[in-house]
């Protein structure tokens, strides 16, 4: 099972399937996720597909959704 480092160029990711909210703006400025085989997840900005990817254990990505929902990052749109 391959593991990769965060940073790592999205295009590197083989096999990914990208994802995104059905929220997002028709312009593509989105976040995109992919799960990866060892069960983390890889984030992309969707205007540089090919550009670095963040890496996140099930359990950082849990945490987030988890804090999304609840609200906690609410603040910060102003």
């Amino acid at each position: 099972m391959e593991q990769f480092d965060n940073g790592v160029a999205a295009g590197l990711i083989e096999g990914a399937v990208w994802r995104k909210s059905r929220r997002s703006a028709p312009g593509g400025d989105c976040v995109e996720v992919a799960a990866l085989a060892d069960g983390g997840f890889a984030v992309r900005n969707s205007r540089d597909p090919q550009g670095p990817a963040l890496i996140y254990t099930q359990a950082e990505m849990a945490a987030f959704v988890g804090g999304a929902k609840d609200g906690d990052f609410d603040a910060m749109l102003g």
